[in-house]
């Protein structure tokens, strides 16, 4: 046997208890960063949907390089939105419906959530719709109606009666899906100086189709469900980490925590908007460049991740393969969100029991909802639409219902008796009424050029 003298050990031993320290101190800090990721990255997740993905999809292939620019917009105006979200849910430990309940009249309250309710079951039906069309690209013999009321079956059962810990962290491993236009991006031949100066110099179209397309992507990226969830869903996670009892009353907060929550919000809406851009542009050289310029089907839509394995054998089949698991992957993440946006809208309206983190036993109702709004979405998809129209068409609508809904938050989020020293400062205020402002412009624009 070999033997070494006694100072080559202990230095060698002491080199390893020196670098275990550091290695842990390196895995505790980025366990620390997972645990940040909570509303914030599954709201910024959810985004990106069905309807998002097919809205990107179509900018990148009808109008090419013009609308790369829409990202660096939405990025600042979203994040301002969601963050004041985020605080009033945070402060008064309180949904948003709730928060418009207590502080304004009924003629207002209802009118909002009938707004939120009907886009979100529109866009419940839609990505419904999407779902099936991308799954029977993979399984032709299975018709489309059986397909939608399987995967309608399936999200009920998985909110309904999956613990909100574990529904949570299902949310955050769905949206690891959206990365094939990540890789896309970087096998295809993209002019990246055209795709930069068109990302930094913005270019508007006051015709009706370019007014359609940029609406679309403000709805998509600034969607009304993803105020009420991001509001109540940070409530949930108070409640789950003790800092809000589950029957109401004044939150545990401090600063950190509540930096720790914007922290989580700009990387969650940060994680959306990149993904946006590249999806459009994949779109614009896959798709325009090769002259198709209207997506018409889920087999169009596909096309665009063909570059990913175009060196493989059945690169078609491929391509669709993935863009069926990512459309699949994403649609059973956004469309909890979508039918739980509106049962916190109504529970909060009616001030019924509410909550994920409650057993159906707990807050019937409230389940209801979910599985009524559900359903009823998924009776959008035997009406004749075209699946991916109709996402678009989605969008739209969700672009002209979030004008009001900004408006309230705004007001709300800067009102002193609702926030008391957590109120709206003046770069929160000014990204919030940048965000009605501009949105409204654009949803008017659309409304006039149609008469």
């Amino acid at each position: 046997m070999v033997q070494f003298p006694d100072e080559i050990l202990n230095e060698a031993v002491g080199q390893k208890v020196e670098e275990k320290p550091v290695e842990h101190k390196r895995l505790k800090r980025f366990s620390r960063f997972l645990r940040i990721l909570g509303p914030g990255i599954v709201t910024g997740a959810a985004d990106d949907d069905p309807s998002g993905i097919a809205t990107y999809s179509q900018a990148g292939a009808q109008f090419g390089f013009q609308m790369p620019w829409t990202m660096l917009v939405t990025y600042p105006l979203m994040t301002a939105v969601q963050e004041a979200c985020m605080r009033i849910g945070a402060i008064t430990g309180k949904g948003l419906a709730a928060a418009v309940r207590e502080h304004y009249p009924k003629k207002i309250l209802y009118p909002v959530v009938g707004l939120v309710v009907l886009a979100n079951t529109l866009n419940i039906g839609s990505d419904i719709g999407a779902m099936a069309a991308s799954a029977e690209l993979l399984v032709p013999a299975l018709p489309f109606p059986l397909l939608a009321i399987a995967f309608a079956l399936l999200i009920i059962l998985l909110e309904v009666f999956i613990s909100y810990r574990t529904y949570i962290r299902i949310l955050k491993w769905l949206s690891m899906a959206l990365f094939a236009y990540f890789i896309t991006a970087f096998l295809i031949d993209v002019p990246w100086l055209t795709v930069l100066k068109a990302t930094f110099t913005p270019r508007v179209e006051w015709s009706a189709t370019y007014l359609y397309i940029i609406v679309a992507i403000f709805g998509t990226t600034i969607s009304p469900y993803l105020f009420f969830w991001q509001t109540s869903n940070v409530v949930e996670e108070e409640i789950a980490n003790h800092r809000l009892p589950q029957r109401g009353g004044i939150p545990h907060l401090t600063r950190s925590y509540l930096k720790r929550l914007r922290i989580d919000t700009a990387i969650g809406m940060l994680f959306s908007n990149v993904t946006a851009w590249f999806i459009i542009i994949v779109g614009a050289v896959v798709l325009n460049q090769a002259g198709i310029t209207t997506i018409e089907t889920a087999a169009d839509a596909a096309r665009a991740l063909e570059p990913l394995v175009h060196t493989f054998p059945n690169a078609g089949f491929l391509a669709k393969l993935i863009f069926a698991i990512g459309i699949i992957g994403i649609g059973l993440q956004s469309i909890p969100v979508l039918a739980g946006s509106s049962a916190y809208a109504v529970a909060e309206t009616f001030s019924w029991r509410e909550g994920l983190y409650r057993k159906f036993r707990q807050s019937r109702n409230f389940y209801f909802v979910i599985i009524f709004g559900t359903l009823a979405g998924l009776l959008f998809n035997f009406i004749g639409f075209n699946p991916i129209k109709a996402l678009v068409f989605t969008a739209v609508f969700n672009g002209i219902a979030a004008v009001p809904l900004i408006f309230l938050i705004a007001r709300i989020s800067s009102r002193e008796d609702v926030m008391g020293e957590y109120k709206s400062g003046w770069l929160s205020k000014l990204g919030l009424w940048t965000a009605f402002a501009i949105m409204a412009i654009f949803a008017i624009a659309l409304l006039v050029s149609f008469i």
